[in-house]
């Protein structure tokens, strides 16, 4: 569904994280269609809106865990989260029920391969594939990374939120053909460098927290880090000096400065 203009449409996004057999932390990234109206041909994390069906969810406690006491706002990022993050690259973080490990890869893949186009589709639920397959959403294993408004002034505006997790044991992801078009898994610093040499397309916000990321020296210390740190609300403003276009943020949200060329 289209977005009006000037609305701010909440989203939520995961960096995937694992550790790589060359660099110490790799982040499972998508390239977006060039044919989609939003951030088309970009690579991006995971993610999307938050849907009224991840609201939904929220009324039954018993199809997600680890969250207790969290307002109604804070779990629907959250379970939006693991919801776009299956339906784009068939990774689900998730426990049987009465489990307390997360569901094996092939289990995983079994449950994507029935249900996964069709949720793309709307015709089925998240809820229902979650009832009907006994899972538990591990809301728990998300770290709020950051927080992003998309400008005023923009034709689309979302208000996202950044969770970071470690991707579950051998669930490897892959793109779905409709709104992504590749899949990969890669360095932070990989990815920086794609950006400068125009293998890829980062949008600004990526970018930043993709350097800022790229300071951990594994996985355990940038999970430990965003634990840590205090989420600084970002929405960018343009400015101009001279001719030189600038973007600010607030030097609190902790990316290295205020003023980024754009």
């Amino acid at each position: 569904m289209a977005a009006e203009p000037g609305i701010v449409r909440p989203a939520s996004t995961i960096m995937l994280l694992r550790k790589g057999e060359i660099s110490p932390i790799e982040i499972f990234m998508m390239v977006r269609h060039y044919q989609i109206e939003f951030a088309s041909g970009a690579l991006v994390f995971p993610g999307g809106s938050v849907d009224p069906g991840d609201r939904t969810i929220i009324a039954t406690p018993s199809l997600y865990a680890g969250v207790d006491g969290s307002d109604d706002e804070t779990l629907a990022f959250r379970i939006a989260a693991i919801r776009e993050t299956f339906e784009e690259s068939g990774i689900l973080l998730a426990r049987e029920r009465g489990s307390p490990d997360l569901i094996a890869a092939s289990r995983a893949t079994l449950i994507a391969d029935t249900h996964r186009e069709a949720l793309c589709k709307n015709e089925i639920s998240f809820a229902r594939i979650l009832e009907d397959n006994h899972l538990v959403l591990a809301l728990d294993l998300l770290v709020p990374y950051a927080h992003w408004i998309t400008p005023v002034g923009m034709p689309k505006r979302f208000d996202t939120w950044f969770f970071l997790a470690q991707a579950p044991p051998e669930q490897l992801g892959a793109h779905d053909g409709r709104e992504s078009t590749d899949s990969i898994w890669l360095s932070a610093q990989d990815a920086l460098d794609g950006g400068v040499s125009g293998r890829f397309t980062l949008p600004f916000p990526t970018t930043r927290n993709l350097i800022r990321l790229g300071k951990q020296p594994d996985v355990d210390a940038a999970l430990a880090a965003a634990r840590a740190m205090e989420v600084v609300t970002v929405m960018p403003i343009m400015t101009k000096v001279g001719d030189k276009r600038q973007l600010r943020i607030p030097a609190a949200a902790g990316y290295d400065g205020e003023l980024f060329d754009v």
